[in-house]
């Protein structure tokens, strides 16, 4: 893509309306562009049609119509959740018209340097810790990107000496063609979202985008025990950090000693470690002062910490933050404890890796609420999972018999079918209060569903939103 200002008095599309939509919109009418924005969602649906139309912004809604995209088109920046098979966007491609996400637009805009954080699990919990690091040194971070704050729409307003923190999706990073971050990082790679991507190697290389413009003057982090990870280093020309908890590394955050380390248990004492590019160890705290439990959130802890640090934070001013974060809403999110009975919000857990380790952060006794779109998994990877740490389970939306099967396999006896599937409030209420039923004090009850939501639910927040509202209801 071009620096925004060349599009001058020339035409752009814009797919899809939403926030991101909307901000793009309004940077490029501000810089001279003729824009249309495009939604196939009808008026009563796009709010803020008539914001755009009052500035004089062509908005067009109920469909994409064939003379949307044609040759005197200079380029088209679509919504992330736009699929690239969508019929305009493929009409673009055919002409040779760039389609770009709203990232790519933001990069331009932007003066101060970016973080860009990327990876299967984790990247919100990540993300939003590293802003939590760098406001602890005083390095003005912003938080934007899939996180909830369009890039675009902040990146005019930032300042040189801020840091830009971005939280970014395989659905972003594949509409970007110059974006560079200073700092980027990979967290992990698991297979999910094939239905967008079509293919395995389409998402590993939409992810490694984050990459691709990067040189020697910049840092990428890496989870140095997950295989995606590994290759990617292969491919990326920046100075590559990495973070583990199970080894120690040449350059970037460890546990010392490591988990599994010979002679350790889980009660061993262990510290986060910082080495840095000299060789030279830090100590930054101990692990067992980390305000958010389970030892995927160590690898979170780890894989913030080494962001944190490229970005230029001391490993002194890293250790309150560690300490204070206590997650983000959805994710191993704590709602209330009644009767001895805690209750968790895990609705963020759209794949079986996201499930898994949230059975790991707890020691069992677990009754599990799970189940949502059906993407064609088996699920007989969480068997042992179910075996050894959850008591009962409720299963729900379009894969609950599906999970019925795989939690008979893994000799669970208490399981309740939730059946109601055109109501999502009632089906949530039954699997809550389904769920009471099994646990006795002592017990937990976790949403952590390892299915995407959008069978039932508008998304993953609605569907923790209603959980805990259903949760709130018991007496």
């Amino acid at each position: 893509m071009n620096q925004p200002d060349t599009y001058h008095g020339k035409s752009i599309v814009v797919l899809g309306m939403a926030k991101s939509g909307s901000e793009v919109a309004k940077r490029f009418h501000a810089l001279g562009a003729n824009v249309t924005v495009n939604d196939k969602k009808e008026r009563h649906l796009c709010p803020e049609a008539s914001e755009l139309e009052a500035l004089g912004i062509c908005v067009v809604l109920g469909g994409h119509p064939a003379s949307l995209i044609h040759d005197e088109v200079s380029l088209v920046v679509k919504n992330p959740g736009i699929p690239y098979a969508a019929e305009p966007v493929q009409q673009a491609l055919a002409l040779g018209i760039e389609v770009v996400t709203e990232i790519e637009v933001g990069y331009h805009l932007c003066q101060a340097p970016i973080i860009g954080i990327t990876g299967s699990n984790g990247k919100t919990t990540t993300t939003t810790w590293v802003g939590k690091m760098l406001e602890s040194a005083e390095l003005k971070p912003l938080v934007a990107g899939n996180i909830g704050t369009p890039f675009s729409g902040v990146a005019p307003s930032v300042a040189a000496d801020q840091t830009v923190v971005l939280e970014l999706s395989s659905f972003q990073l594949k509409g970007t063609t110059s974006f560079r971050p200073r700092v980027a990082a990979l967290l992990n790679v698991v297979e999910t979202h094939l239905d967008y991507h079509g293919s395995m190697e389409d998402y590993v290389d939409s992810k490694l985008k984050l990459f691709a413009n990067m040189t020697a003057d910049d840092i990428a982090v890496l989870n140095a025990e997950d295989a995606m990870c590994k290759l990617a280093a292969l491919r990326i020309q920046a100075r590559v950090w990495k973070f583990s908890s199970s080894n120690e590394v040449a350059v970037g955050t460890y546990v010392e000693p490591a988990y599994g380390a010979e002679g350790t248990t889980d009660l061993t004492p262990r510290h986060v470690m910082f080495r840095d590019e000299a060789g030279v160890s830090h100590r930054i705290v101990d692990v067992a002062e980390i305000g958010l439990a389970g030892r995927f959130n160590v690898d979170n802890a780890l894989a913030a910490c080494a962001i944190a640090l490229a970005a230029g934070a001391r490993p002194e001013q890293l250790a309150e933050p560690l300490r204070q974060f206590k997650g983000v809403e959805h994710r191993l999110e704590w709602v209330r404890e009644l009767n001895g009975v805690r209750y968790f919000n895990n609705s963020k857990a759209t794949n079986t890796i996201a499930t898994q380790m949230a059975l790991e952060a707890f020691p069992g006794s677990i009754i599990l609420i799970a189940g949502g779109l059906d993407r064609g998994l088996d699920f007989k990877e969480l068997i042992p999972y179910f075996s050894e740490r959850v008591k009962a389970i409720v299963t729900m939306g379009q894969t609950r018999d599906i999970m019925r099967s795989v939690a008979e396999q893994a000799g669970l006896k208490m399981i309740h079918v939730v059946d109601t599937v055109d109501d999502a409030a009632l089906a949530i209420q039954e699997a809550v209060r389904e769920a009471e039923k099994f646990a006795q004090p002592g017990d937990l009850v976790l949403l952590s569903p390892a299915c995407a939501s959008w069978d039932m639910f508008p998304s993953y927040e609605e569907r923790g939103r209603m959980f805990k509202e259903a949760v709130h209801t018991l007496k």
